[in-house]
């Protein structure tokens, strides 16, 4: 597997040698000796008191019975019952939380500035978990177990596994044999009605009789496939959005290789324009509903912002999806990002060139290693398993390509000097942009457990803004909080009618609903549906124009295209 070089800084992101963050640790703590001394007096003794009961049988039954620590609520980790059961793993085990424990605690009183704090937590984190005894085939009885009832075929297969993702290049986290774009994912009818060298447009067929007179124009994130709006039809948001009466059009940015390197920050914007007037011509209609998830919704926002600095308003209201406008507090994302690393970036790739999609995705998966990581070091390596067929996670390994000046501009206008969010900071297709003066009517959904797009900096957009602005806030996280479909009536969301300008006030007044935040969007977009010659008109029977005809069915393409193929 080739080494990950981080995409948010010039320094590989993998786990610092032991002795460089535990002398860090040490530095760092050394102005508070009374803290670290009574730190270490309870860590020794709690592990004295383990070690007793280990080599004591009545001790050690006490201690089956009352650990003397526990993993947290959903830790996976220690599943298998030699874990509780048996006297050697219960102290492994137990141990190994408790060294954690005094390591989180002395990485969060270490005397260092916040964000250098930060790094050590995660760093120590990050060692922590990779240093599980779970992720061992010595100390990990399960694999024990299975290798003795195996035979050695489970580890057999283990190597067999761990030779294929090798020569993948990545960690096999579902069976991708399960799914086929077009097959069993993206399947809403539809087709491709305009495309350039960035992006495809993707127009959905009516499934009504009748449609709302204004299109709904959905920008994806470009930092992944469009295709997560519209996995199966029972999770496909896209389809909802259909059935509910919308003239669905879906921008499908282009898996970018060399030859579209050149791509900058604007030519995203000017792709984004380019879609609503294409959805606006084939519709025949003055004003879209427009909607953006994650950098897709960054994107969109800059590119209505062009818009109302040059006096033009073709968008009636705005929908964002677990977006990130003010980039104060991006959460452990922004740990990485200094002004050296996104310096070296600009070097490497800011006059051309591509990051890899991998790079992101390594990165991406890191930030949630107990998830996305150690759990399939372990069923495919150790216990020589296969994975799941899991379409989120299949989607999550089809990794997307970004053309260098294009992802450096980002990264230095929003993660590291927070332009976007000033009026008048940023220079975008030729105008001055102020997200103020888009003051389209606008829903924003965060997601409460949300690790990329943390629930409170997207909350943040509310005083950046104009209009008037609904906000939501759903259960789960970046991706499963959002695809949450009206049917399954899983999780919960919370709104409010009053918005504090501290969102932990908002939450403690906010309501909560069972069910999907899906057809609370739907019940608010029904008022935009219109336009001056009514709400809604008969559906057309075919996609496209005579000026935009179909080039191609859905989904394209763009979105069948491979990082490793771009």
């Amino acid at each position: 597997m080739q080494p990950h070089i981080s995409p948010f800084t010039s320094r590989p992101p993998e786990l610092p040698d032991a002795a460089i963050w535990m002398s860090s640790l040490l530095q760092a703590s050394s102005q508070a000796a009374a803290q670290l001394s009574a730190l270490q007096s309870s860590y020794v003794a709690k592990q004295a008191q383990l070690w007793t009961a280990l080599i004591d049988p009545q001790g050690s039954a006490k201690a089956l019975a009352e650990p003397a620590v526990k993993p947290e609520p959903g830790d996976r980790r220690f599943a298998a019952r030699e874990w509780r059961d048996n006297p050697y793993f219960s102290y492994l085990k137990q141990s190994y939380l408790l060294a954690c424990d005094f390591l989180a605690e002395l990485a969060a009183g270490a005397e260092l500035d916040a964000k250098s704090r930060e790094r050590l937590q995660f760093a120590v984190k990050q060692w922590c978990d990779a240093m599980s005894p779970s992720n061992f085939a010595a100390t990990n009885p399960a694999v024990l177990r299975l290798a003795l009832d195996s035979n050695g075929e489970s580890l057999t297969q283990g190597i067999a596994n761990l030779i294929a993702d090798l020569h993948k290049g990545r960690i096999s986290q579902s069976d991708e044999a399960a799914f086929e774009i077009g097959r069993n994912l993206a399947l809403t009818p539809g087709d491709v009605v305009y495309e350039n060298g960035l992006m495809q447009l993707i127009q959905y067929r009516a499934s009504t009789p009748q449609v709302g007179a204004r299109p709904l124009v959905m920008v994806p994130p470009c930092i992944n496939k469009y295709y997560i709006l519209d996995l199966r039809p029972e999770n496909s948001f896209v389809r909802y959005a259909v059935e509910q009466g919308h003239t669905v059009f879906m921008v499908s940015w282009r898996n970018v290789g060399p030859a579209e390197g050149h791509y900058a920050w604007d030519d995203y914007l000017a792709a984004i324009l380019q879609a609503v007037a294409v959805a606006k011509s084939i519709t025949q209609s003055s004003r879209v509903n427009a909607l953006g998830f994650c950098v897709g919704g960054t994107l969109l926002a800059a590119a209505l912002a062009v818009q109302a600095a040059k006096g033009e308003s073709d968008v009636e209201s705005v929908t964002y999806l677990a977006t990130m406008l003010d980039f104060a507090a991006p959460g452990q994302i922004g740990i990485f990002i200094d002004e050296n690393g996104v310096a070296a970036r600009e070097a490497a790739i800011g006059g051309g060139g591509i990051l890899p999609g991998a790079d992101l995705a390594a990165s991406f998966n890191a930030l949630r290693a107990n998830d996305l990581i150690w759990p399939y070091v372990v069923n495919n390596y150790l216990l020589g398993g296969t994975p799941a067929a899991f379409d989120l996670l299949y989607w999550n390994a089809d990794s997307t390509n970004l053309p260098g000046p294009m992802y450096c501009n980002y990264v230095r206008n929003t993660y590291l000097e927070n332009r976007l969010r000033v009026p008048g900071a940023l220079q975008n297709c030729g105008v001055s942009v102020d997200l103020g003066k888009v003051d389209r009517p606008t829903f924003i959904l965060a997601t409460r457990e949300d690790h990329i797009v943390p629930w409170r900096a997207a909350y943040r957009s509310l005083g950046l803004l104009g209009g008037e602005k609904q906000f939501v806030l759903g259960a789960s996280g970046h991706i499963a909080g959002v695809i949450n479909p009206a049917a399954g009536g899983k999780r919960s969301f919370w709104h409010a009618e009053n918005y504090c300008e501290n969102p932990d006030d908002w939450l403690a007044q906010a309501r909560e609903e069972r069910g999907s935040w899906w057809p609370r969007w739907s019940q608010w977009l029904e008022e935009f549906k219109g336009g001056t010659d009514g709400k809604t008109r008969e559906a057309p029977a075919s996609t496209g124009s005579t000026l935009y005809p179909v080039i191609e069915a859905a989904p394209g393409r763009y979105v069948k295209q491979k990082a490793s193929q771009a």
